[in-house]
């Protein structure tokens, strides 16, 4: 699960970023967010039922949620949830922290808004840290503790060969395969981590637990270890099968098997837009951002698809930005989603007011 059981292999030049008390500095006017939702609606049925609570964290007034886009766990069972933010509100926080009942402890990742993208929570030697990637302008990673200090910032690998000049020194707002977007991370055992540039040069980058850049597989093309949108990444080590990367193939709509050294072993069809994974138990998740969660057994049968909504979602145009057209016990666009220690899920949308939801396990 993305938490401190994460290092197990089970799920960012910035400045130190500031935490709770600074709304004042805050050019947006002060916002109440929607109200959290008592649904009683279930998900899925036998073994896989869920109760779904939807805008579950409330953030306090001085801050408004601008584009959820990824969730992870602590040990405490703190949830940290990134937002990708707007460029403009440089003294919002992108990073909120709230705990184990929804109520918000703390922010901090100012450096990050116009950017957020990926974030995970890992433990080493005790400890655990928060890795955290972002995109469209900011284009970096970065090792944070779980107050927000920064332990190491990185931006391009230059020497991976891909990347045009200047991509690690003067990062814009540039799309195109020579461009550094990075997505999310998958950890191993010994330390090193894979960064996925999703957005970018579609490869992936092995680094070694400092954050230096070791080597590279993937690129763009049409499958079998090429790639179109490499968005999602993660090491499967469930019990019964060897220990594996696992890409979420975005917009070839597949997820992609690989050996630890980037070899290409299969390819899971059958996902709308999957955009990110984590594993509990024996049970693989996948949220797609057409409108569900996929729930998989160690055999990678589907076990349960979650709050599927797929048909309306892609049948009709701007859901994502009007309330009052979500349904509960529905989804728009997940884009990410873990488990807690007791199976819990939560699930982040990518969707422009925000939205991160509970579902309990029944």
């Amino acid at each position: 699960m993305k938490q401190a059981g994460r290092s197990q292999v089970s799920r960012r030049q910035f400045l130190s970023t500031t935490a709770v008390g600074m709304a004042a500095a805050l050019g947006a006017p002060a916002v109440l967010t929607a109200q959290k939702s008592d649904s009683q609606v279930i998900l899925g049925s036998g073994d896989f039922k869920y109760r779904v609570m939807h805008d579950w964290p409330q953030l306090p007034a001085e801050f408004k949620w601008q584009t959820t886009h990824n969730v992870a766990v602590d040990k405490a069972q703190n949830l940290y949830v990134m937002h990708e933010g707007h460029a403009n509100l440089k003294d919002h926080p992108a990073i909120f922290v709230f705990d184990a009942e929804g109520t918000y402890v703390r922010s901090f990742g100012q450096q990050y808004q116009g950017g957020g993208h990926g974030i995970e929570v890992r433990q080493e030697d005790g400890e655990e840290f928060l890795y955290v990637c972002a995109y469209q302008q900011v284009k970096a990673f970065s090792k944070l503790t779980l107050q927000g200090e920064v332990v190491w910032h990185r931006h391009a690998p230059m020497q991976a060969g891909v990347y045009a000049a200047g991509e690690d020194t003067n990062p814009r707002k540039v799309w195109g395969r020579n461009r550094f977007m990075p997505t999310n991370f998958a950890f191993l055992p010994d330390g090193d981590f894979f960064l996925a540039d999703g957005y970018g040069s579609f490869y992936i980058h092995r680094y070694d637990k400092d954050g230096n850049w070791k080597s590279h597989f993937g690129g763009p093309g049409d499958g079998e270890g090429k790639f179109a949108t490499p968005h999602g990444i993660w090491i499967d080590s469930r019990a019964g099968r060897d220990p594996s990367i696992v890409v979420c193939d975005r917009a070839h709509h597949t997820l992609q098997y690989l050996s630890l050294d980037g070899k290409y072993l299969e390819t899971l069809s059958g996902y709308g837009l999957p955009a990110n994974i984590d594993t509990y138990q024996n049970l693989l998740l996948v949220s797609e951002l057409h409108a569900r969660l996929t729930l998989l057994d160690e055999q990678n049968r589907v076990v349960a698809q979650l709050g599927d909504d797929a048909a309306r979602i892609k049948a009709q145009k701007g859901i994502r930005n009007d309330r009052n057209k979500w349904i509960d016990g529905k989804f728009v666009h997940p884009h990410d989603a873990c488990f807690d220690a007791d199976g819990n899920i939560f699930v982040a949308e990518w969707v422009a007011t925000g939205r991160v939801s509970k579902l309990v396990r029944v």
